[in-house]
């Protein structure tokens, strides 16, 4: 077991060679709050007509929130903070 974790170690510890500014997006925080709120919307419908409506919903929930990443992503992941990588 021990030799196991020595060995991955260099894997589990990768993330830590990136900026801290990318760091904090690494996580599934972002993901799970997709997933509430797909479930927070989708109880407020309660009952759908068909599978084409939930469908939509959930493509429109997933659009918006792509969005929001989108204006997010250029916040923390600038040329300055990717220039680092690069060398």
């Amino acid at each position: 077991m021990r030799g196991a974790i020595d060995k991955a170690e260099i894997d589990v510890l990768a993330y830590m060679s990136f900026p801290a500014a990318h760091r904090a997006k690494l996580h599934s925080n972002p993901l799970e709050r997709v997933n509430g709120e797909i479930k927070r919307r989708t109880e407020v419908v309660g009952i759908f007509p068909n599978e084409d409506a939930i469908t939509r919903l959930v493509d429109a929930i997933l659009l918006e929130q792509n969005d929001e990443w989108a204006v997010q992503c250029g916040r923390y992941m600038t040329l300055e903070t990717i220039a680092p990588l690069e060398q």
